[in-house]
């Protein structure tokens, strides 16, 4: 076999994962505020770092004040079942689906919650015509693909004066996008993504016609105690000020405020959207250079900034699983491979707790992996 030059640096950090995704660039645990651990989540010391991290969030995503937050169990998917086990089933439901979190809701609405969708699919690498939506449905889409590079371009398409509510995963778009809330009802997401979080917490986001919803409307299924939100008819309002539903980890919550802190200290929410642009376009000149790399999400307008799928020329499955093994190997690059039920390539993080200089110097151990895999065939 021909020698292959082994390129001379790597990334210093090279975490590319899309969840659990890279730690912010300061973190380290002994820097983690700790008076908190070990304490009741119910003690005053508990509740105010909840609230704390509440706060943090509302600031950083400028959050307006016409809409809750609140943290709840299950990481992002806890978030989005507890809003569509609550409230769907007031009127009819539109799902859309261009990747498997998508799907994954149209399944729950389909075979869990026994409702009859209107579902608009499109294929891994595009969008669904979003012209087709009728908004006196409930809407339920994903803000940003995790798993096929494709995101909303914006909330254009979300009409101000929509009859049916509009509930985004947004798991991977918050923190990383400019979103109108004003076209937003209900939104979910987790921590372990654009803020490098720890797993296992959701963070839920209510707007105001979202909460008439819960109080005027009494879904015909029980509910596990996990998903209550009302009681008597009435919007449990302790469970969006750090009141949560079960135990949350404090270890959890002070790595979020943690990140939290650095997102402030990095420009707040315009700071966060510079440092993923940045990475995004470096990773784009990066493809533009190799005639055997391509976007998935060929239209730039609808491509992901932060969970950017790729597509190798020749790759299967199966070469795919030898070039991230050995990037791994060498420590040059971790979790890139991608998604198991999108099509065969790879999937790169370019989130804002990465830094830009480690998508650059990954560029040529990107070569060296598709140089060795092929030799070995």
């Amino acid at each position: 076999m021909t020698d292959i030059t082994v390129p001379a640096r790597k990334p210093a950090r090279p975490h590319f994962s899309s969840g659990p995704c890279a730690k912010v660039p300061t973190f380290a645990p002994e820097k983690l505020y700790t008076e908190s651990l070990g304490r009741s989540h119910r003690a005053k010391i508990g509740k105010t770092r909840l609230q704390y991290c509440i706060d943090l969030m509302r600031e950083v995503l400028q959050l307006p004040d016409t809409h809750r937050i609140g943290i709840v169990p299950g990481s992002d998917t806890g978030a989005f079942e507890m809003a569509m086990w609550t409230m769907l089933g007031a009127r009819g439901v539109t799902t859309l689906a261009w990747e498997s979190f998508g799907e994954g809701w149209v399944t729950d609405v389909v075979k869990q919650l026994k409702l009859d969708p209107t579902v608009i699919r499109a294929d891994y690498g595009q969008l669904p015509d979003l012209d087709k939506i009728d908004w006196s449905d409930d809407v339920l889409f994903t803000w940003n693909g995790t798993t096929s590079g494709v995101r909303v371009p914006d909330a254009e398409w979300i009409p101000a004066d929509r009859e049916g509510l509009a509930f985004a995963d947004a798991t991977s778009g918050v923190f990383a996008y400019d979103i109108d809330w004003t076209k937003i009802d209900v939104a979910t997401f987790s921590w372990q993504k654009v803020l490098g979080g720890e797993g296992g917490h959701g963070v839920l986001i209510l707007g105001p016609r979202a909460v008439e919803r819960l109080e005027s409307f009494t879904p015909d299924r029980p509910l596990p105690k996990i998903f209550r939100l009302t009681k008597g008819g009435k919007l449990i309002e302790g469970v969006f000020k750090g009141e949560t539903i079960n135990t949350p980890s404090m270890m959890a919550v002070e790595d979020a405020i943690f990140a939290l802190e650095w997102a402030k200290d990095e420009g707040g929410l315009e700071g966060l959207i510079k440092r993923c642009t940045a990475n995004a376009h470096a990773l784009d000149k990066i493809v533009a250079e190799r005639d055997w790399l391509g976007h998935l999400a060929v239209d730039h307008g609808i491509r992901s900034r932060t969970s950017v799928c790729l597509t190798v020329e020749g790759a299967d499955t199966d070469f795919i699983k030898k070039f991230a093994a050995v990037l791994e190997k060498e420590g040059a690059a971790f979790d890139i491979a991608g998604y198991r039920d999108a099509p065969a390539g790879l999937r790169i993080w370019c989130g804002a707790t990465v830094e830009t200089q480690d998508i650059v110097d990954l560029g040529p151990w990107l070569d060296w992996a598709y140089a060795t895999v092929k030799a070995a065939a």
